[in-house]
């Protein structure tokens, strides 16, 4: 069983379900937990994804409630199912709930990005929480990097359970690619729209839980400050919560910005492709561009992916404005970063079917 419920486990996790299926030799059953009901179904569509399973999101904005509903919900749907095995990824809510359902039923724990440790339990909160919990649950630690596979053995992780395969996130993004390439898409108006204009394009995304509305004022001022200097056009989509309303104070009506809501998978890949700059507090997002060879500012106090920085195409600027505008002026100063692999090679999902078949099939 395969369980997700946030838009970037269906990104991550689709790869994976794509793989088993076409190996043949296991039953696969994806599991949606509904954690964000109304996002993912264009990821879902886009890499030919059936769900078999869907709960209904839990009551209640807390993330205790949510936690606890999310155990209860996918409890259930094991109990019904009995999978052999259970597959989660990353470091949400549906990972450790799903992580715990199966524990609780003494069935073995896949954890597909595993072992990044960013080392502040409150960058990124509550999410560097949540993968610590997993980790002890997991019988198999599918790790993206080197350096998330010597973080599992610092903890004492047996050595056979740990295999680093790269980041299905890569994977992800070939498949989108080679669509796009192919002339697939919707071509959304945002889209279209940025294609069409001349001005170098900085793609932004923002929707960290720590990142409340006295940080997201900073980064919206330094966000206009970098448009109006540079004369660029920036496009940010703003995640569904009700902070999102701060980032469309500071930057609404502003020539050359454009905010919009969530956007297709494809459409959001085309634009990381056409943008000259990236800024986002997204561990995907960092990792996709790096793999893309587009700059990208981190809009965060720690990062558990450090290889970003090392490839050259990662610059941390927190969530001061000054910062923020001093590292876009040396990215836009400099050439594009070369695209890196160091996050993958984009056949971890093969690694990880082939690695559950063998030892599910003995």
């Amino acid at each position: 069983m395969i369980v997700a419920g946030t838009r970037p486990e269906l990104v991550k996790l689709a790869p994976v379900a794509l793989a088993l299926r076409a190996d043949g030799a296991l039953p696969v059953t994806f599991c949606h937990s509904g954690q964000h009901a109304d996002l993912g179904q264009d990821v879902l569509a886009a890499m030919s994804i059936v769900v078999d399973a869907r709960m209904t999101r839990p009551d209640g904005s807390d993330l205790g409630d949510l936690l606890g509903g999310l155990i209860a919900a996918l409890g259930a749907e094991m109990e019904r199912v009995r999978p052999r095995a259970v597959v989660v990824q990353g470091d949400t809510a549906t990972t450790l709930a799903g992580a715990l359902a199966a524990f609780h039923r003494r069935i073995p724990v896949a954890h597909v990005e595993a072992g990044l440790r960013s080392g502040d339990m409150a960058h990124p909160w509550p999410e560097e929480g949540y993968r610590r919990l997993v980790s002890p649950l997991a019988h198999w630690h599918f790790a993206p990097t080197s350096a998330a596979k010597a973080a599992l053995e610092r903890e004492g992780v047996a050595g056979w359970r740990i295999e680093r395969v790269g980041n299905t996130v890569v994977d992800a993004l070939h498949r989108a690619i080679g669509m796009l390439d192919a002339g697939g898409g919707s071509g959304g108006e945002v889209a279209v729209m940025a294609a069409r204009d001349d001005r170098p394009l900085v793609l932004a995304t923002i929707h960290r839980r720590e990142t409340g509305p006295e940080r997201l004022a900073a980064i919206g001022d330094g966000l206009a400050a970098l448009v109006r200097e540079h004369g660029l056009r920036l496009i940010l989509p703003l995640h569904p919560r009700g902070e999102s309303a701060v980032l469309r104070d500071r930057l609404g009506g502003i020539a050359g910005v454009t905010l919009t809501g969530p956007l297709d998978y494809l459409d959001f890949v085309r634009l990381m492709r056409a943008a000259r700059l990236i800024v986002s507090d997204s561990g995907g997002v960092v990792e996709e561009a790096t793999a893309l060879g587009r700059p990208v500012l981190v809009l965060r106090e720690a990062t558990e992916r450090p290889e970003a920085l090392a490839a050259g195409t990662a610059r941390m600027v927190g969530h001061d404005p000054a910062a923020l505008l001093s590292a876009a002026r040396m990215a836009l100063a400099e050439p594009m970063p070369v695209p890196s692999s160091v996050f993958g090679d984009g056949r971890a999902a093969e690694r990880i079917a082939a690695r559950l078949t063998r030892d599910l099939s003995r």
